[in-house]
């Protein structure tokens, strides 16, 4: 029987605003794997890990805490508001 796993074989927390899962993708016949490949997912306080594995749920928890998400967001403010101030581009405009 021809069976396909996939599951979480490496989470690693990225301070102060990532955790980053490692997939692993199984073809397994007989209990013995065929083939693997890996995919990998960031998480950041505003992911949604409902349908993440429990102990990936559970290390999101623990670290991205109501002070973390809150500078989560302020980060994000102050990224688009450093990119709304950018002056357009440098290029040089042609003359006749």
């Amino acid at each position: 029987m021809i069976e396909k796993k996939s599951y979480c074989d490496k989470a690693e927390y990225i301070p102060p605003f990532a955790i980053q899962c490692r997939t692993r993708v199984s073809v397994v016949e007989d209990g013995n794997e065929l083939a693997a490949s890996f995919h990998r997912m960031v998480l950041h306080p505003d992911s949604d890990t409902s349908g993440c594995e429990p102990n990936i749920q559970a290390m999101a928890s623990a670290v991205f805490t109501d002070e973390v998400k809150q500078q989560w967001a302020d980060k994000l403010a102050a990224d688009a508001a450093e990119l709304a101030t950018e002056p357009e581009s440098d290029a040089e405009t042609p003359t006749e």
